[in-house]
């Protein structure tokens, strides 16, 4: 019989962060959220940032409320990072991924190098967001900040440091950063140099798994996959080795994919914007991040700046009930990235490609809805033509598992079986790894099928594709219209 262990989960999501404490006895994890908090970035120096200081108090109250646990381990988005002076100082708050510093940055750096040249080499779907651009964006803000820093940390690193006093990179964030080459698992040395970006920066990263320092009081830390939505994919609830499962950790951005073997590094999928991250099974999981249920996250905060309060049901509700497939958008224009009025934008790019435009909340809502749906059914079109797999099940694992009409959509747009949770997939992602590295698990695998055999699972049959398929091919002439028209 295997032994009690009681680990200690911290995962910082796009507006909220939660502490969730899982006690695993007996063949069963139980777990128990012991804190949660806001996670609100604010304003230094005209840049939007992480509130560090304020998140860093939150975590300890956490640890407080956990009373006794074994091991902590914390995980959140990729890309974000905080830079340590020589005296292993921060060097004033990380730049949140939605600040608009990176504008404009990719085109100057393809001036330098070939999209197809820095996919080879990165690996990852060239967005602004990535680490390696908001470095070239400091770069050329603050070159004598960049050049005074010892140490890149990304931000679940960051909090590790914070607590222990020992830095490490952790492999699987650092893999969403365009620096990083998948076949080495190392820094792409001569990238960083050739761009000016210091390569004393950078330690090699570790995989998950590991021990990585301990609190004041003793209690050791584990090194999780710090990406969060690797922590996500941990907890597939799937039995042995499926290659014909493809999977969207669904939350504020939907990262599609499915598990591969090796990188795939073509031209075609760096042109099919796919991303190659490792996982935290040593594995590449093969995925395209889309911009997922922020839309619908930030639409409800703007009808709440109007005074108008809507719960995710009533929206749902509202969606359900206005006309199909009348108005269709790119979920990942660079209209939607930054906060402010969603709808306002929506309205904006549906009259721009020569669409009805959405005049009540449900029209909005409805809009949203299917172009989720249709993106998805893209993206996995994509993926099947890059990796030559066909797909027998579509995992929707977290938040977006709870939304059941966006699930039904996703199966009648793809045609395939929508399997829907676990709802908290990363943070139990996040405790598995570290219940593997304690040996109480064997291995991630056995990790899935604790998932698989306890945690509550949704299924989702696909309808009549008939008026889907028709849809689809509205959805793919909108986004050829918006790529020839200037939306603003």
């Amino acid at each position: 019989m295997a032994r009690k262990n009681t680990v200690l989960a911290f995962d910082f999501g796009a507006s909220s962060g939660r502490a969730i404490k899982g006690v695993y006895e007996n063949g069963t994890l139980t777990c128990q959220e012991v804190h949660r908090f806001d996670n609100n970035p604010v304003t230094e120096n005209g840049h939007l940032c992480w509130d560090f200081p304020t998140l860093l108090s939150e975590v300890h109250v956490g640890i407080q409320n956990a009373g006794e646990f074994d091991t902590v381990g914390f995980d959140t988005w990729g890309v974000d990072f905080g830079l340590l002076d020589d005296e292993g100082k921060l060097m004033g708050l990380p730049v949140h991924y939605r600040d608009p510093r990176t504008d404009g940055i990719v085109g100057e750096a393809l001036q330098k190098i070939t999209p197809e040249e820095l996919y080879r080499r990165t690996g990852n779907q060239i967005l602004p967001i990535n680490s390696f651009f908001q470095l070239l964006a400091l770069r050329k803000e603050d070159p004598k900040l960049l050049d005074r820093a010892e140490k890149l940390l990304f931000i679940p690193d960051l909090f590790a440091y914070s607590l222990t006093g020992e830095t490490h990179t952790e492999a699987t964030v650092a893999s969403t950063s365009q620096m990083l080459n998948p076949d080495t698992g190392d820094w792409d040395r001569a990238l960083l140099e050739q761009f000016g970006i210091p390569s004393k920066l950078f330690d090699r990263p570790v995989r998950c798994g590991t021990v990585g320092g301990r609190l004041p009081d003793g209690r050791p830390l584990c090194i999780v996959a710090g990406h969060d939505t690797q922590c996500a994919v941990a907890a597939m609830p799937i039995t042995g080795e499926n290659k014909e499962v493809a999977f969207v950790s669904c939350g504020t951005w939907s990262l599609l994919g499915t598990e591969l073997d090796a990188p795939i590094l073509t031209e075609e999928s760096c042109r099919a914007g796919m991303s190659n991250e490792l996982g935290a099974d040593s594995r590449i999981n093969y995925l395209q991040n889309i911009i997922g249920l922020w839309l619908i996250q930030e639409s409800r905060r703007e009808y709440r700046r109007r005074g108008q309060e809507y719960s995710y049901a009533d929206l749902e509700r509202e969606a359900l009930a206005a006309e199909p497939f009348r108005s269709l958008i790119d979920p990942n224009h660079p209209l939607f990235v930054a906060p402010g009025d969603i709808p306002g934008r929506i309205c904006r790019y549906c009259e721009a490609t020569g669409q009805p435009i959405p005049r009540t909340v449900g029209e909005v809502m409805r809009c949203i809805y299917e172009s989720l749906a249709l993106t998805y059914r893209r993206a996995l079109e994509q993926l099947s033509l890059c990796t030559g797999r066909e797909f027998s099940a579509f995992h929707v694992l977290g938040g977006g598992a709870k939304d059941g009409l966006l699930c039904q959509m996703a199966a009648d747009a793809t045609g395939i079986p929508v399997v829907a949770g676990p709802v908290e997939a990363t943070a139990l992602g996040n405790m598995m790894i570290q219940l593997v590295a304690a040996g109480t698990l064997t291995s991630i695998a056995e990790g899935r099928e604790l998932v698989a055999r306890t945690q509550t699972i949704r299924h989702f049959t696909p309808g009549l594709k008939k008026g889907w398929d028709h849809a689809y091919q509205l959805y793919l002439d909108v986004l050829t219209r918006a790529s020839s028209t200037e939306i603003i």
